[in-house]
C-alpha cells in the first residue's frame, strides 16, 4: 500500500482508541475483544511513531504551516467559557459566558499580547451562548436561557447600565439542557434562535426543538420544526440559516443543517407545539423508527435532510460554532465556504454545500486541530481570522482545558487540499488547490470510495450501517491539473461516500494534507 504519513498513523491511532471507547454496538463480548485489539494498536501506534512511507522524500506538511493557532491571554481572575462572540464597530470583541457575563476583549488583534486586555460589561445573567450587534440602535443582544436581553452603556462609565428584556416567548424548566443559541442579525432585522430540548430527549417546555425567527420588533415567528442539541447558528451571504446538530436520536452523526423556513428537521419531540404554530401547518408526520433518512424523505414532505451529515468520531462528535467565510480571500481561498467548530474534537472542520434539484447537499473534511479547549463559539474577524472560544467544563474534549480563547490566522501558504467538490449524473467533480500529478490522479486505483448510512431511529446514535464500495471506473483531469472528474459505478442515495486519496500527490510531489473527504449524497443532477 504505502502513500501514508507519520500524521496519518497518529490519526489512525487516534480513531481506534476513540472507537475502543465508544464501541457500544453487538454483543458484550465483541465488544470488549474490539475495544482491546483497537487500544492495543493505537498504543502501539503511538509508541513506535510507525507508519507507511515514514521515509519518503516527501513527508505530509503540518497544519500549523498554513495556520497559526495564536492563544488569547486571559487575565488569571476570569472565568472565561466562551459562549457567544462579536465584534463591535471599533473592533472590539465581546465574549459572552455559561457563567452569565460579557467581556470586552479590546484590541484583540493586536500582535502584542500586553496590548490586549479584558474589561467586565455585564452581568448577572444566565448562560448567555448568543451575541448579536444591532447598529441601527447601538444595542447589544444577548440570549440567555429564558430570553434576549438587549444592553447598552448610556452613562459612558464602561459598563452597561440597560438590560432591557427583548423576547422571552418560549418555555423554560430549569433543565440543565435548555441551552438557547442565537444568529446575527439578518438582512430583515431577524435573530435566528435555536432552542435544545428538555433533557435532550424530550419536550415539556414551550417551542424547545424549534428555530425561531424573532423579529425587529421583538415578535416570534416559529420557522422550523425537529431540533435536539444544535450548538451554533450562522448565515451565509444569500441571508438563508444553517445549524449544527448533535448526535443522539433520530440522528447517528452530527447534522448541518439548512433551516429553510417551514420544514421539519428530523426530531419529532417538538412537533407537540404546532398548535402554536398556525404559520407552519400541516403538521409532519413522525417518521417510522429504525427506518433512513432517505425513505422518510419520501413519506413526510416537511422533512430537511441534512445538507451535510459530519461522520461521527471521523470527523468530530460535538458540532458547535459555525463560520461563513465572508473575507473575500484574507482567510485563505475558502471565501463562501463554511468553517464549522467542534467540542469535543477540539478542531475546526471544513463545509461545502450546493444545491442539487432544490436541495442542499455537499461535503465536510478536517481543517485544523490542536485547539486547547473544547471549541463552543467561532466569528470572523475584520482581517479575516477566526476567533474560536473554548469550554470545558461538564462536556469533556481532547484539548483539556476548562476555557480558551483562541484565533486562527492563515499563514499565506496554501496547503495542497481538496478545494470544492460536486456530483455529477456519473459521478464526482473534484477541485484541487494545487496541480495534481496527473499520472498519479488518472489513475483509477488512486482512489477508493466506501459509502454508509446510519440508523434513522429514536436510540442514541447509530453504527454505520448498509456498507457499499463504489467502484471508480476512470478520473479525468483538466489540463491545467487542478480539475479531476471521476466516473463512478455504485453512488448510493441517501448515503455518505467516504472519497479517500491517500495516494493522491501534486506536481510536486506533496500528498494531500487531508486526504479524506465525506460527501453526503441525497439525489444525482436530473433525479425528480
Amino acid at each position: 500500500m504505502g502513500g501514508f504519513q507519520e500524521t496519518s498513523s497518529f490519526r489512525l491511532a487516534g480513531m481506534l482508541a476513540c472507537r475502543a471507547r465508544g464501541a457500544r454496538y453487538g454483543s458484550q463480548a465483541g465488544r470488549q475483544n474490539v475495544s482491546k485489539a483497537s487500544l492495543a494498536i493505537a498504543l502501539l501506534l503511538l509508541m513506535t511513531g510507525w507508519a507507511w512511507g515514514a521515509g519518503s522524500k516527501n513527508p505530509s506538511p503540518a497544519e500549523d504551516e498554513y495556520y497559526k493557532i495564536v492563544p488569547i491571554p486571559i487575565p488569571s481572575d476570569i472565568v472565561l467559557e466562551p459562549g457567544g462572540m462579536e465584534f463591535l464597530p471599533d473592533g472590539t470583541l465581546a465574549v459572552s459566558t455559561r457563567r452569565g457575563e460579557i467581556y470586552f476583549v479590546v484590541k484583540p488583534l493586536s500582535p502584542n499580547p500586553r496590548k490586549i486586555h479584558f474589561v467586565r460589561w455585564a452581568t448577572g445573567m444566565h448562560e448567555v451562548m448568543g451575541l448579536a450587534y444591532n447598529a441601527k440602535d447601538g444595542f447589544l443582544y444577548a440570549i440567555q436561557r429564558g430570553e434576549i436581553t438587549r444592553l447598552k452603556d448610556t452613562d459612558g462609565r464602561g459598563h452597561a447600565n440597560v438590560y432591557e428584556t427583548f423576547c422571552d416567548d418560549w418555555g423554560i424548566s430549569g433543565d440543565y439542557h435548555e441551552y438557547p443559541w442565537m444568529s446575527k442579525f439578518d438582512k430583515d432585522g431577524n435573530l435566528w434562535v435555536l432552542l435544545t430540548l428538555t433533557g435532550s430527549f424530550s419536550s415539556e417546555a414551550r417551542f424547545r426543538g424549534w428555530c425561531l425567527r424573532v423579529t425587529p420588533e421583538g415578535k416570534v415567528v416559529p420557522t422550523c420544526s425537529g431540533l435536539r442539541s444544535p450548538a451554533g447558528v450562522a448565515l451565509n451571504d444569500k441571508g438563508e440559516a444553517f445549524c449544527q446538530e448533535n448526535q443522539g436520536p433520530w440522528a447517528g452523526g452530527d447534522n448541518f443543517d439548512y433551516l429553510e423556513p417551514g420544514k421539519f428537521e428530523g426530531h419529532p419531540a417538538g412537533n407537540k407545539w404546532y398548535d402554536l404554530a398556525p404559520n407552519m401547518q400541516p403538521q409532519p408526520r413522525d417518521p417510522q423508527t429504525e427506518s433512513r433518512m432517505w425513505v422518510e424523505a419520501q413519506k413526510i414532505p416537511q422533512y430537511n435532510p441534512p445538507a451535510v451529515i459530519q461522520p461521527y468520531q471521523k470527523v468530530g462528535q460535538s458540532g458547535s460554532g459555525i463560520v461563513f467565510d465572508s473575507s473575500g480571500g484574507k482567510f485563505g481561498p475558502y471565501f463562501g465556504q463554511f468553517f464549522c467548530a467542534d467540542q469535543h474534537h477540539s478542531n475546526l472542520n471544513r463545509y461545502g454545500i450546493e444545491r442539487v434539484n432544490g436541495r442542499y447537499q455537499g461535503w465536510c473534511t478536517l481543517f485544523r486541530s490542536g485547539f486547547s479547549s473544547g471549541n463552543v463559539p467561532a466569528v470572523q474577524a475584520p482581517d479575516g481570522s477566526i476567533f474560536v472560544g473554548g469550554t470545558g467544563r461538564g462536556w469533556g474534549s481532547v484539548g483539556g482545558k476548562d476555557f480558551a480563547l483562541e484565533r486562527v490566522v492563515w499563514t499565506g501558504k496554501t496547503a495542497f487540499e481538496v478545494f470544492d467538490m460536486h456530483v455529477t449524473k456519473d459521478g464526482f467533480d473534484l477541485t484541487f488547490t494545487d496541480p495534481v500529478d496527473k499520472k498519479i490522479a488518472a489513475e483509477p486505483r488512486t482512489y477508493s470510495l466506501p459509502t454508509w448510512t446510519y440508523i434513522y431511529h429514536k436510540e442514541y446514535g447509530s453504527p454505520e450501517v448498509d456498507q457499499t464500495t463504489a467502484t471508480i471506473t476512470s478520473a479525468e483531469v483538466s489540463e491545467d491539473g487542478k480539475h479531476v472528474h471521476l466516473v463512478i459505478d455504485g453512488l448510493v442515495r441517501g448515503h455518505i461516500h467516504e472519497l479517500h486519496m491517500e495516494e493522491l500527490r501534486n506536481a510536486e510531489g506533496q500528498p494531500l494534507l487531508h486526504p479524506v473527504i465525506w460527501y453526503t449524497l441525497w439525489s444525482l443532477p436530473g433525479d425528480q
